[in-house]
């Protein structure tokens, strides 16, 4: 009886909640901290920097340049899910070079810590292979988009942000739509300075919010997001577009706002106001949405899949979320008739 008695205080001792608490949240921040390091550089106060892209070389007619402008040489590397990488396929589409660039898609794999073929391609099954056979022995990083020269398989250029200055520029021989030009002379001043603000807080501004790994650079980092929100829906009162007219400007900020509400606002917790709750801002994403060829290269599915379902550290249960109903970007923009005069 007495060593029942025994048995039994022995399988009812426990560990004390608070220890197993305290256990868990050191084991798991640790392990963050680990994790995040890997997926998103940090300097000493915990705010994330952005690595910067390797491949930098140029399609033109210049004398001695390898990549003079064609058609079907050149295709794109694209995860749809990824805003950077979106890019290339808005303008893409806009100035009607479907036929003369091909696309590749590629997809984030949680297992395998990057990007990977749905089919072989180059005789490659991953992103990192294809840097690889285009740079033997590269030990950077494989991202997306990627401007591949099918001829010399070489990597022309990673970074969105030129391959779209390409795009709009290079190919108009061969484009659909030659005449739309998103870079025009006389307003690059005004889109080179609107892309500066965008892109330090806004493009990259959501990912400083969402691996920011201390409160302190998450505090800095959506306060400065939402200060230059609240600027563009000003400045959208009066100016259809942000430049007046159509530009690189806006196919840069798209990108973002499409993913905003279905993945900044909740993961990266940009949560202090939904882009569609602006008064500008929403209809100017519905304006930019319905552009001939547009909707063809958004896919909230993807995006909401590729963040929720592989940022590992931000989201550990890799449960996708069913929402936001999307359909409200068919909804009528009534932004024709603002004057069309830069802001």
């Amino acid at each position: 009886m007495d060593d029942n008695k025994n048995l039994r205080k022995k399988k009812g001792k426990s560990l004390p909640p608070k220890l197993i608490i305290w256990l868990g949240k050191f084991v798991w921040t640790t392990l963050w901290h680990i994790m995040m390091s890997k997926l998103a550089p940090r300097n000493q106060s915990g705010a994330y920097i952005r690595p910067n892209s390797q491949f930098r070389k140029f399609i033109g007619t210049e004398a001695g340049n390898p990549y003079p402008p064609a058609t079907g040489r050149y295709k794109l590397y694209v995860g749809l899910g990824c805003p950077w990488a979106h890019r290339t396929l808005v303008v893409r589409s806009l100035k009607g070079l479907e036929a003369v660039i091909s696309v590749s898609i590629v997809s984030p794999s949680s297992t395998e810590g990057g990007w990977v073929f749905d089919q072989e391609d180059e005789g490659c099954r991953t992103l990192a292979e294809l840097y690889q056979l285009a740079e033997p022995g590269y030990s950077g990083r494989a991202t997306v988009p990627v401007l591949w020269d099918e001829q010399t398989k070489a990597i022309v250029n990673n970074e969105s942000a030129e391959i779209i200055v390409m795009l709009n520029s290079q190919f108009n021989e061969f484009a659909n739509n030659p005449t739309l030009d998103l870079y025009p002379e006389k307003l690059k001043d005004k889109i080179d300075w609107w892309n500066e603000k965008i892109y330090n807080a806004v493009n990259n501004g959501v990912y400083r919010c969402g691996f920011a790994q201390t409160q302190e650079a998450y505090n800095q980092a959506c306060n400065e997001l939402f200060v230059t929100l609240d600027e563009i829906d000003k400045a959208l009162q009066t100016s259809r577009y942000l430049c007046g007219d159509l530009t690189l400007a806006d196919i840069r900020l798209f990108t973002t706002l499409f993913r905003f509400d279905s993945a900044y606002y909740g993961l990266f917790k940009c949560n202090r106001q939904r882009i569609r709750d602006y008064q500008n801002l929403g209809a100017y994403l519905r304006d930019l949405y319905q552009l001939p060829g547009v909707a063809d290269t958004c896919d909230v599915e993807s995006v909401k899949r590729d963040y929720y379902g592989n940022l590992f550290p931000l989201n550990p249960g890799g449960i996708i979320p069913n929402g936001p109903d999307m359909a409200y970007l068919y909804e009528p923009h009534n932004r024709e008739s603002i004057s069309m005069k830069a802001s």
